[in-house]
């Protein structure tokens, strides 16, 4: 019984994997979501930077940040709040229904699965482009 329920887990996590990854889909949720601080290119140049009171990151250089592998489990728990930025508000409660709903596995660099929002491995996907 339990390992029809584990193959049965399994085979539900990696249909989701599947089709939730859309980098374009990530693109207009950026521009929704994020752009107002991080800017249209996600370098940290939004309309909303000259009323914060801290600096935002350019998110183009994550990766050369990391040893030129996009951190994608630091993204992740950056955006869902497993590990909180203080500026988003924790996990970012005024984004509401995006980061709820349809949970799917995302891999790390590593190729360690972990779970998240469908939204938010398509926005993860699309910053992962637009690395230099």
């Amino acid at each position: 019984m339990k390992l029809a329920f584990a193959t049965a887990l399994i085979g539900l996590i990696s249909a989701g994997a599947a089709s939730a990854q859309d980098p374009e889909e990530g693109a207009a949720l950026f521009q929704i979501y994020c752009a107002s601080c991080h800017g249209d290119a996600a370098t940290g140049d939004g309309v909303m930077t000259s009323v914060l009171n801290i600096a935002v990151p350019d998110l183009t250089g994550l990766s050369r940040g990391n040893d030129g592998v996009f951190p994608r489990a630091w993204v992740v728990y950056k955006i869902d709040g497993r590990d909180p930025v203080l500026a988003h508000g924790g996990e970012m409660p005024f984004f509401g229904d995006l980061f709820e709903g349809e949970m799917t596995a995302f891999k790390t660099a590593s190729g360690q699965p972990i779970l998240t929002g469908a939204g938010i491995v398509s926005l993860v996907m699309w910053l992962e482009t637009q690395q230099r």
